[in-house]
Order: C-alpha cells, then structure tokens, then sequence
C-alpha cells in the first residue's frame, strides 16, 4: 500500500492571504525570515487579517538561510511561554521550516533532533496546534512537504526531518507575493522547482499521482520561468502556482542524485541551493539516462523539444537546461562558478561519499556507486560530458 499527503488545503491567486480572516484559533505565532517582511507589509497585513478573525499574533524574527537547531529550540521556547494554537512560516524555505521544526518541539519538549531525523518516526502532532505555511518564493516548495532540514552548526551535522506529521494544513499561494523577487532568487528558486519535477518523475518511488503532478509543473515551468526571469506579471505568478505542483510530486515520490549533491555541495562549496541544482540537473540527466531514457524523452514531449526518438528527445532536454542556465546568466560547472580546482579536488572524497549516502540517491532511477559519483562531480566540475 502506497500514500499520497498533501495539506487539506491550498489557498491560491491574489490575496490568497486574506484567507486568514476565516481562521479559527486564539493566538498565532508567526515566523519569519527577517524584517523584510515586516517593511514591505506582507507580516503586518498578515496580523491585520489574524486581529479579523479575533486572533493575537506574536512574531519571531531572525531564521537564517540555513536554520539551526538554535533558532528552533529559542522558537519552540517562545511557543511554550505563547502557547499559540495557530503556527504560520512565512517566507521561503528556510523560516518555513524553521517553524515546522518549532511546531514539533513545542508539542514535545522532550523529543530530540537525533529522534527527529529518524523517518517518519515523529510523535501525532496537532496535540497544540494548526501549521499554516506562506511561501514568499517560488522554488522549495515546503508550504506543502513533509521534509524540514535544520543545521546544528556547532557540528555540522544536518537533521533532515522527513514526515508526513509535518505537512502544514494549509498552504497559502498567495501569488501577489512574489513580485518583488529579484532576478537572481527567480532563477534559483526557478530551477529548484523545476528540479524537483524533474527528478520527481524518473524517481523509484512515482506514482500516477507525483507524475502527473510534475508533468504539469515541467509545462508550467517551461513556460515561464524565463519570462518570469525578465519581470512579466503573469509569469512570475504562474511560477508560483507551478513550484507548488512540483513540490506535491517530490513531497511523495522524493528526488534523486542533483539533490543528493546539492545538499551537500550547499554547506561545503559554499553554493546555494537553487543554484546547484541549475548547474547539476544536465549532468545528472545524462547519467540517468541509461536507466531513465523513456522518462527524460517524456520530458522533453512536454516541454515541445525536437527529437525523432527517446536518445535525440533526451539530448535536447540536456541542451534546453543549458540554454535556460545561459537565458538566467547562471554557471554551467562549477569551475565557471568560481570554485578553485585545488579546493574543489580537496573535498572531492567527501563529497562523493557524502552525496552517495544522501536519502535522495535511494529513489534516483540509476544506482551509483562512490567512483561513479567521484566521476559525476568532476564532469560537473569541468564541464564535461557523462557518457559513463
């Protein structure tokens, strides 16, 4: 028997926000990223709708880019003494999960990271409280996962908090929030979302479901990302609706080898997130597709590419990333970002373990092994091709 979770609502479109007025509860605790969010007035007309609905507000500010277990036990503190009955993550990936990992610790004061990071081995939670999530960006796609990923950076080691408890109740797309994203964060969350549907829809772990889901967000993404990229209205809000679609496919059939080096690439090359996946997902497609060829043709179908069969549809795939990459001014290695060759091959033993023991490998549609993964990482590193 398999299971497909999503949140019991999504709110979408313009001034989906105001969706907050109808909420029942007493007190909400707000997190969010910094106080962006409070000058450009998406925080304070938050509040506004929660005082309609006859619900105090409290806010905590200062999640960083990369949370800690620091941030979320001060949160979870902060909970206990507020004792909300609404939680809402405002923001992007980060102050979103940020707050689920709150949510988890206020309930359960006693429970631990090291538990936590189990999968799917968390306590029934909803004992205190609703989650609400409210993406700012349009790229993670949390506002409608399971996962939640915290750093403890006194060790360095990442907790990646995988359960179904912490898909938030209700996600609100409000597509009027995204308009002042600046063109760096529209390429990089751009191509985190397209990613995600991407790997979502050759994983191990797809069903009819995801695949249908990530199809969508492929067209979706294809269609405007670029646009979206330049500044159009309409583009920026359909990526928005399209980054959610991807993250309901990925929430549930999990991802593949470009996140496995993404996650850990992030912390040790110092690259962020979206931005890794841009430069991996050509190169990884070509690995793949050995064992996923009908699949990325599929792909390339969708997206209207050329090609007289599954091997021309594929190689057309790989040259339209780079070409998306090229149309964002974005890197197409990781020499062209900048990562010096004597660094880069200092880390590269690590990195290729690191990234082979990354959950995401588990659902990637070809196995690899640690050589191959060495190999991977260098082509990307150069900018070569895969044909191993």
């Amino acid at each position: 028997m398999r299971r497909f979770t999503i949140p019991r609502d999504v709110f979408f479109g313009e001034d989906a926000l105001s969706y907050l007025k109808t909420i029942k509860g007493e007190r909400a605790f707000i997190v969010i990223g910094s106080e962006r969010l409070i000058k450009d007035g998406t925080a304070p007309k938050a509040e506004s709708y929660l005082k309609e609905a006859g619900i105090e507000s409290k806010f905590f500010v200062g999640v960083e880019n990369d949370p800690s277990v620091e941030t979320v036990m001060k949160g979870a503190e902060q909970m206990k003494e507020f004792q909300p009955d609404v939680i809402i993550g405002i923001g992007g990936g980060s102050p979103i999960d940020a707050a689920k990992a709150m949510w988890i610790f206020y309930e359960y004061p006693e429970f631990t990271f090291e538990e936590a990071a189990k999968p799917f081995n968390l306590p029934e939670l909803r004992q205190k409280a609703k989650f609400y999530a409210v993406p700012t960006t349009s790229g993670t796609a949390t506002e409608v996962t399971s996962f939640s990923v915290i750093t403890d950076h006194n060790t360095g080691i990442k907790y990646p908090i995988a359960d179904y408890n912490i898909t938030p109740d209700v996600a609100i797309v409000d597509t009027n929030l995204v308009q002042t994203m600046p063109k760096s964060l529209v390429a990089n969350t751009g191509m985190d979302a397209l990613t995600h549907a991407i790997e979502a829809y050759p994983s191990t772990f797809r069903s009819p479901f995801t695949d249908a889901l990530a199809i969508k967000a492929i067209e979706m993404i294809g269609e405007n990302l670029v646009k979206s990229y330049n500044g159009e209205d309409k583009a920026r809000k359909e990526m928005h609706i399209a980054q959610n679609l991807a993250g309901m496919a990925f929430s549930n059939a999990i991802l593949g080898i470009v996140h496995s080096m993404a996650h850990k690439t992030g912390k040790i090359l110092d690259i962020a997130h979206g931005m890794a996946n841009a430069i991996y997902l050509s190169y990884a497609i070509e690995f793949n597709a050995k064992k996923a060829e009908k699949d990325y043709a599929d792909i390339a179908r969708a997206l209207k590419l050329s090609g007289s069969n599954d091997k021309e549809l594929v190689e057309s795939l790989v040259k339209y990333i780079g070409e998306l990459r090229t149309a964002m001014d974005m890197p197409h290695s990781l020499k062209e970002y900048g990562i010096a060759e004597d660094v880069f091959m200092s880390k590269l033993d690590d990195l290729a373990e690191t990234s082979v023991a990354d959950p995401c490998t588990g659902t990637n549609p070809r196995e690899i092994t640690v050589e191959e993964m060495k190999k991977l990482l260098t082509a990307i590193y150069y900018g070569e091709r895969v044909d191993f």
